[in-house]
């Protein structure tokens, strides 16, 4: 009977013990589940592994997953702009996002480019003879030589100049003889005959001193003297003693190198930045330590088809004759500075195409898209000539975490927007979440 009885009082704690634990796991349960808010309109559903795939009802993805459930309040209703995107403060800190503040600034910049030494076009002397001849002597025969103005370079033999001289000698002879004449023109044709001799003897290039012998001695002389017009160095000599020369021989090339040309290429997304009157500096192996300072002249009209360059001449004075042609450099060119220019970092821009984008902190933890639009960038700020005002406080890292989200709510809005022109919605329809399972199923 104890026996029974003690059976009896263990049966009756098990079924009290299995009772209670039921209650509680049921009290534990109605506290941990969310039941839907009769209040919450669902928009659409969502494909989590493609947030741009979108469901009017429950349904799964191809790989077994459901779809999430947009409500109307995850949706950004105020009058932010859309693709705003808000985010809460942890989560900010833990994406590691940091901002900086539009500012006005100058911003300047550096062209460096590899130079090459030239000749100054408008200093360069070709000189040719004026009529066919033979050369008797040469004056200055070395390459190299520095020359002054009027210095006599070389003498030549020329039929032609010979002729001209006796001519010229018989028009004074005649003016002469004529110059008591009683009738006028009879003087004046004398006159005009000897300056029009003359003239051609000028044309020549015959020195002036040997005119002068010429008109009083009233000698003819054999050779006469070719003299340079401008100083220099002469840099190619293209005639020899006896070798016959014509207009067409180059008989010197004279170059004055104390000012000289460079030659540099610059790519084109340097070429705003560059303009005529920049100032340049110069430094060379070949001349360790010393820096030359010059001046941009000129930007060339055209680009290099194979280098996609633009070629740009720069002015270097030369006094001492240590920058020579064909030698190469290295150059700065200092371009003008940008002042008051609104600058962000360059860090800060989503390029996506054509479109230049940034995230503007509307607020703390709200973020919202701005198209811009972009000038000149250097040195890692860029300036932002239209979509910011001074004071705008940018995202500069994390921004493409922020930048997907936002399109991810652009997309859904552009989506509802169309849905509302379809077919609008006159109020709030709560979904029956009893009727889900039965929907998937005539889906499937």
């Amino acid at each position: 009977m104890n026996k029974l009885m003690l059976f009896m009082v263990a049966l009756v704690m098990l079924l009290l013990g299995l009772s209670g634990g039921y209650w509680l796991a049921y009290e534990d349960n109605n506290q941990t589940i969310e039941k839907p808010v009769a209040s919450k309109k669902i928009l659409f559903y969502r494909n989590p592994m493609n947030p741009e795939v979108t469901s009017a009802v429950p349904m799964q993805g191809s790989m077994g997953m459901d779809y999430i459930a947009v409500y109307e309040e995850a949706e950004n209703n105020d009058k932010a702009p859309v693709g705003t995107v808000e985010i809460d403060g942890t989560t900010v800190q833990n994406m590691g996002v940091r901002t900086a503040k539009a500012h006005y600034a100058t911003l300047s910049h550096e062209v460096r480019a590899v130079g090459r030494i030239a000749y100054d076009e408008e200093r360069m002397l070709h000189l040719h003879p004026k009529t066919e001849g033979w050369i008797e002597s040469l004056n200055v025969d070395k390459t190299g030589q520095w020359v002054e103005k009027n210095t006599d370079l070389l003498s030549i033999y020329s039929p032609k100049l010979v002729t001209t001289q006796q001519e010229y000698i018989l028009a004074l002879k005649n003016l002469n003889a004529l110059k008591d004449s009683p009738i006028a023109d009879i003087r004046r044709g004398a006159k005009e005959l000897v300056e029009s001799t003359l003239e051609r003897l000028k044309l020549l290039d015959v020195p002036e001193h040997q005119l002068h012998e010429l008109k009083h001695q009233h000698k003819v002389k054999k050779s006469l003297h070719i003299h340079t017009p401008e100083e220099g160095v002469v840099m190619r000599i293209g005639a020899r003693e006896g070798q016959f020369v014509t207009p067409a021989t180059e008989l010197y090339m004279i170059a004055d190198l104390r000012k000289i040309w460079v030659y540099a290429d610059i790519y084109e997304y340097e070429l705003p930045w560059v303009k005529e009157g920049d100032a340049v500096e110069m430094q060379l192996v070949g001349i360790p330590g010393k820096t030359f300072t010059g001046h941009l002249a000129y930007i060339y009209p055209y680009a290099d088809a194979k280098t996609r360059t633009i070629k740009v001449r720069l002015v270097f004075d030369n006094p001492d004759l240590l920058l020579k042609p064909e030698m190469f450099a290295e150059v700065t060119i200092y371009a003008d500075a940008q002042k008051n220019a609104l600058v962000i970092p360059d860090e800060a821009i989503i390029r996506s195409g054509t479109r230049k984008q940034v995230f503007v902190v509307r607020e703390p933890g709200k973020f919202e898209p701005r198209l811009v639009t972009l000038g000149l960038s250097s040195s890692g700020k860029v300036i932002v000539l239209k979509g910011l005002t001074a004071g705008d406080r940018v995202v500069t890292s994390a921004q493409f975490l922020i930048d997907s989200e936002s399109k991810l709510r652009e997309a859904t809005a552009k989506m509802l927007a169309e849905q509302n022109q379809k077919k609008p919605m006159s109020s709030p329809q709560v979904i029956d979440h009893s009727t889900m399972n039965h929907q998937e199923m005539d889906h499937d």
